[in-house]
């Protein structure tokens, strides 16, 4: 061909010129059109990769509401082959138990044979007899007390004096001359606030069950008046919390007015306070708290946990277990989220090993670290993925506290359930009622809230605490701790 080209006339070598040229510029326009083709191909791969994170995002989201708005039987679709309700046969049944007897028997009653049996009319002979015990309540209707109240003046400076009975919730005559006693305020209140019934329905139960007429107002203002006295035993138990040397936080939304606060509840084993708060940030926490709280905190991953940066944090296992399940029940990940499902699920077999009496304190502490060296390598491997890459980011900022429960097993909880259990009645008060119509309305739930889940974990009758208070002509603290009450 070289040799052609030696040859070739000057007309000849001017048409391969143009030639040439006019194929240069056909791969160039190809060239410029692949280039185009390939930033399109980028930028839809950017927009899908965006659209595929933000539909992970509304997926997550999802599942949180749906664990935490629905009962544990309506989520999701039902199972095809589910198991058989009640308990299992065999040697995992359990302990088998009936209604034991009452020891204290009220009335007597016998139950003669018909004259005829009722099938045929035919003649029937006393073969023996049986027993059978029936526990009832009985019929309440309202005790009606009349305070006759002497009133008079004093001497020396002029000032009226009434007199009060120990009887008495309060010194108001005249338009408020008429009272709820405190059986009846305790009632309300634990109708009300601890199993989150409606006022109006706590005003049917109280008029239809027990003759007592009053108002869904009048329970408010009483109520009112129960949180006012109880203002001085609130404070104590804030104080009590600020104290404990383990504390589990959590909150959830909450409506004062129709606006959006929040709901806190710090528990304890034998203490538990609500608070409801403008705002879900460190500010709030530390405002029950204190920012310098120092004992152990047991909770979730919701980062203003992590400014008490004195506090000893032991992160919530169960909800980092619940994002490896849905990584890979949602999101196909089958490589990272196994692998640390398996580390956490080791150490709290760890842990009951120990608390069984299969491990010792030695083989738990070197169990610890073994584990921490599994997730540390997990951590720093997380695949390409962007859920398990974020998974990942998550885990070391929460390195520090996964294990902290391994320290002291008999004292710090793997998962913040008392918070989630002390959180369980708002929410079903939140479902019925939709939060407080005024300030007021909050400061009162979050008062009696406190005071009868504290009752409530201490084996506690709440009635003579509210009768106590109610009927004390002065401001007292009706719940010491229970170190203090033990010392006494």
């Amino acid at each position: 061909m070289q040799a052609r080209w030696l040859t070739a006339s000057r007309e000849e070598l001017i048409a391969e010129l143009l030639r040439q040229q006019r194929e240069i510029e056909r791969l160039r326009r190809e060239h410029e059109r692949a280039d185009r083709d390939r930033n399109r191909y980028r930028q839809q791969r950017d927009t899908l990769r965006k659209k595929i994170g933000r539909l992970e995002d509304q997926l997550d989201d999802a599942r949180r509401k749906m664990y935490r708005q629905a009962a544990p039987f309506s989520r999701g679709a039902p199972t095809r082959a589910p198991r058989r309700p009640g308990r299992r046969a065999g040697r995992a049944y359990g302990p088998k138990a009936h209604r034991a007897i009452p020891r204290h028997v009220t009335e007597r009653h016998r139950a003669p044979l018909p004259d005829a049996c009722p099938h045929c009319r035919g003649r029937l002979h006393h073969t023996g007899t049986a027993r059978q015990y029936q526990e009832d309540l009985p019929v309440v209707r309202p005790v009606v007390r009349v305070f006759t109240i002497d009133i008079g003046r004093c001497d020396a400076c002029g000032r009226r004096v009434q007199g009060r009975h120990p009887l008495q919730t309060s010194d108001a005559l005249g338009a408020a001359a008429a009272q709820l006693g405190p059986q009846a305020i305790t009632l309300a209140a634990v109708l009300h606030t601890q199993c989150g019934l409606p006022l109006a329905k706590v005003s049917g139960v109280l008029r239809d069950r027990f003759g007592l007429r009053v108002t869904p107002g009048g329970l408010v203002h009483a109520l009112h008046r129960a949180a006012d006295r109880a203002g001085p035993t609130y404070t104590a138990l804030r104080a009590q919390v600020r104290r404990s040397a383990v504390v589990s936080p959590d909150e959830t939304g909450w409506k004062v007015g129709g606006q959006l606060q929040w709901l806190w509840a710090f528990a304890t084993p034998d203490t538990t306070v609500y608070a409801i708060l403008p705002g879900r940030g460190f500010e709030e926490a530390a405002s029950v708290l204190g920012a310098d709280f120092a004992g152990t905190l047991v909770r979730d991953g919701w980062s203003p946990y992590r400014r008490f940066d004195r506090a000893i944090h032991q992160t919530c296992l169960a909800h980092l277990l619940r994002r490896c399940r849905t990584l890979i029940g949602d999101h196909r990940e089958y490589q990272f989220a196994p692998r640390i499902q398996r580390v956490l699920q080791h150490a709290l077999d760890a842990r009951n090993r120990y608390q069984r009496g299969a491990m010792s304190a030695h083989g738990l502490t070197v169990a610890r670290g073994h584990l921490q060296n599994q997730l540390n390598v997990l951590i720093d491997r997380p695949g390409a993925r962007r859920v398990a890459r974020n998974f990942a980011a998550h885990l070391a900022l929460e390195f520090p506290a996964v294990f902290t429960f391994l320290l002291e097993p008999d004292a710090i909880d793997a998962t913040n359930w008392r918070a989630e259990h002390a959180l369980r009645p708002a929410v079903v008060t939140r479902k019925v009622c939709g939060g407080n119509r005024s300030a007021r309305g909050a400061h009162t739930q979050q008062v009696l809230a406190s005071l009868l889940r504290t009752l409530h974990q201490r084996h506690l009758d709440a009635t003579p605490i509210f009768d106590r208070l109610l009927r004390s002509t002065r401001p007292l603290t009706a719940l010491a701790s229970p170190t203090a009450a033990a010392l006494h």
